[in-house]
This record gives structure tokens, sequence and C-alpha cells, in this order.
């Protein structure tokens, strides 16, 4: 059995706000098989499959998990916008080093969009020590890389720096836990993919594809 059609199938119901028992009565199923369906207990046919891409636009491909947007598509360099970022990839440069930075930049741009339709001052502020802090470790390692770099370009000692960034990150995320409850409800504007891509049809392709490809990598932990 397909893993992700269970838990696509029934994030596309939700997000709509359908209620199941509408969601069966439309696909012409009873509520009961489509609660299996959902949970993964049983598995669809090839006609109901359609069934399901017709009636929430979606490609099949999405509703299997191959693609990370309702369309379809295979995201490519060329699918992402380059963002105002300085050195941009030179000539000759491996696309993989390009398409990875517009995945990750596009993506932060969603994020601050959210943050700033949000509006609390707080949130914004721990997501960007978080942000900050996640650079800040990722250039700390990349600079290991090159032994004969001076560490005197820090204060930190290299030994301490990863370690005390995770430290800060963690005090972040705990201060968004404790926003979480006054929020709850104050704030009106849903975050879900069908917002993501009708606000920002030209960069959700990489945040849907980072959000893909992070939980394939976790998968691995489990």
């Amino acid at each position: 059995m397909n893993a992700d059609f269970p838990r696509i199938l029934a994030l596309l119901r939700k997000e709509r706000h359908i209620s199941q028992k509408a969601a069966a009565a439309d696909l012409g199923v009873a509520q009961a098989l489509l609660s299996h369906y959902e949970k993964g207990k049983r598995e669809p046919g090839l006609d109901f499959l359609v069934r399901v891409a017709d009636y929430y636009n979606v490609s099949t491909d999405y509703l299997l998990g191959r693609s990370a947007v309702t369309s379809g598509s295979i995201i490519t360099e060329n699918d992402i916008p380059d963002t105002d970022v300085p050195n941009k990839a030179q000539p000759g440069t491996n696309i993989s080093v390009t398409l990875s930075k517009k995945l990750v930049m596009n993506s932060i741009d969603i994020i601050y969009s959210i943050l700033e339709r949000i509006g609390n001052s707080k949130l914004t502020a721990a997501v960007t020590t978080i942000l900050d802090l996640t650079v800040y470790k990722v250039f700390r390692l990349v600079f290991r890389t090159n032994r004969s770099n001076t560490q005197t370009m820090f204060e930190i000692p290299d030994c301490r720096s990863c370690h005390t960034a995770d430290a800060g990150i963690h005090i972040a995320e705990a201060d968004i836990s404790s926003l979480v409850k006054e929020l709850d409800g104050a704030v009106t504007s849903e975050i879900s993919t069908v917002l993501i891509e009708k606000e920002y049809p030209k960069q959700s392709p990489a945040l849907l594809s980072l959000i893909k490809s992070s939980e394939a990598r976790l998968k691995k932990f489990r």
C-alpha cells in the first residue's frame, strides 16, 4: 500500500473543510470505507484514485506522494524564482547547489510573509533567532572544512559553538511554544497547502519540496 496516499487523502479533505460524510457522498463511497482509506486500513482501486484527483483538482502523482505540489510537477531550478542574494551561481556551478539555495531562500520568504500576516513581534523575533543561529551553526561547520582557517574570526571557541547555538535554538523554540497558547484562536489566517499554493504560486514549490525532502530524511531516523 502507498504510505503517502492515506495522509494526503485526509489532508485534502480537512484543508478544504469538507466533512468525511460529505466527501464520501460526493465520491460515491460509504463513509466507513472512506475512513478506512484515510487511515490506511484499505487500499482503493485506480478508479477511486482518479475520482479523488478530479474531486480535489489535484494530480494522481500528488496523491501518491510522488510530487510535492498539487499539479504533480517535478521541481527544477527554473521553476523557482531567483532571490535577491549576492554571489549568485556562476556558469558551471553545480545545479544542485543553485536549486538548494533557491529552495531555502524562497521558503524563508514565505515564512516571513506568514509572520507578517500574523503580526506578533515576539513570534517573529523567536523565529528569527532560530534562523540566525541555524545559519551561524552551519557556517561554523563549513568553516571547519579547512584547518588553516583562523578561529580568531569568532569569540566563541569552536568546541562550544554548535552546542551553544543549539541551546539558543531550543530556548527560542520554548518561547514559541508559550506563544502558541496566546495566539491560539487569535490568528484567523489558516496555514495550509491550499493557502500556500494560492498566495505564493511561484515560491510555494520551494517550501513544499523542502518539506517533502526534509521529512524523507527524518523518516530514516525513526
